[in-house]
């Protein structure tokens, strides 16, 4: 058997070695609850150490220094927040244009059409070009440079004699419209008083507006015909009498594809597309008071006062049917369908005048 003195020993070594690791134990707890910002109980601490004899008695737990492995963490899983995706394109935020751009027309095009793909309305388009097209849909063309305004308004050049207050009031806006549009570029800091213009400036007018003038025929009546002799060499010089109007009207050509709405701005009128050629019917009955050339962009023209108040117009035409002074009867043919004066295609342009008012044809055709 083994000596009492050897086992003895052996119980000694495992004691020591069972209390060097509980102190480990605990030191490392300290350890922890210290970075935790936790309070550790320090009677604890105190039992610990006093249990070993190599390691003196902790008076103040700021002393403690635990090094401790470094912190594998898997982000993925243990990341508190929300995480932003990393993307490899940035996004610029668009911003409205505020200055007047160049558009070419091309085949096709109409002042409605070049209007509509830039968001504005047509009445915007004639504004920002009376010196090409006069304010007349009539003479766009293609080929030509169009002024396409940033915004709905009106398209001004400054005189020498404008004031501020005398072009908003012209245009049916506040001074200030004129002035705080960034497109213009004039010193916030200024009074109206102040801006300094120099002639020839172009101003951008937002939601400015001005009178629209009406290229068409005029109402013309079998009492005066010769009130349209400006018009053109087609105009009558008599006074005449005839048949009468039903108060109804017909569909003046076969084809029933509109190209063009009535505008009560810009197109007092439709415009109704067809084969050159088509036959032009009159709408109701009348007295032919203008038949021949326009010179106003209408080409070959007729006009039909049906002496009930009502006047109907057949414009573009590729040949005309009748004379001055005939009467017509409702859906006889008096012309053909053409691409005459100022046409971007073969149609005809067809207006309807009561009392001296253009409305809108399809409101009264059948």
């Amino acid at each position: 058997m083994p000596s009492s003195s050897s086992s003895s020993v052996k119980i000694t070594t495992l004691v020591v070695n069972g209390l060097a690791i509980t102190s480990v134990f605990f030191a490392g707890v300290l350890g922890w609850e210290k970075l935790q910002g936790n309070d550790l109980d320090l009677n604890l601490a105190a039992t610990a150490t006093a249990i070993t004899t190599a390691t003196p008695t902790v008076q103040n737990q700021s002393q403690i220094s635990v090094e401790l492995p470094p912190i594998a963490a898997n982000w993925s899983q243990r990341a508190i927040g929300i995480m932003r995706t990393a993307l490899m394109d940035t996004d610029i935020p668009s911003r409205p244009r505020v200055d007047v751009v160049t558009y070419t027309v091309e085949q096709g095009d109409s002042v409605f059409s070049i209007a509509d793909n830039h968001g504005l309305k047509p009445e915007t388009v004639l504004w920002g070009n009376f010196e090409i097209l006069e304010d007349n849909p009539q003479f766009l063309k293609t080929g030509q440079s169009l002024n396409i305004l940033p915004i709905n308004g009106t398209y001004y050049e400054w005189t020498e004699s404008d004031t501020i207050d005398q072009v908003a009031a012209f245009f049916k806006v506040e001074p200030k419209t004129i002035l705080e549009y960034s497109g213009n570029r004039f010193d916030l800091t200024l009074s109206a008083e102040e801006v300094e213009i120099e002639s020839g400036t172009w101003l951008i007018v937002p939601g400015g507006s001005r009178p629209i003038k009406d290229w068409g025929p005029p109402a013309i009546t079998r009492s005066n015909p010769a009130s349209a002799a400006f018009y053109g060499p087609g105009h009558c010089g008599a006074i005449y009498e005839g048949a009468i109007g039903t108060y109804t009207s017909v569909w003046p050509t076969p084809s029933h594809t509109l190209t063009q709405l009535y505008d009560p701005v810009v197109h007092r009128a439709i415009d109704i597309s067809g084969a050159e050629g088509n036959a032009i019917f009159a709408s109701d009955n009348g007295v032919v008071v203008y038949a021949g050339w326009s010179n106003w962009g209408y080409g070959y023209l007729i006009v039909i006062d049906h002496g009930t108040g009502w006047q109907t117009a057949y414009a573009h035409l590729s040949a005309v049917g009748v004379t001055c002074g005939q009467s017509v009867y409702q859906g006889t043919r008096i012309g053909a369908l053409g691409n005459t004066g100022n046409s971007s295609g073969p149609h005809l342009h067809f207006e309807m005048v009561f009392n001296g008012a253009k409305v809108n044809p399809l409101n009264f055709v059948q």
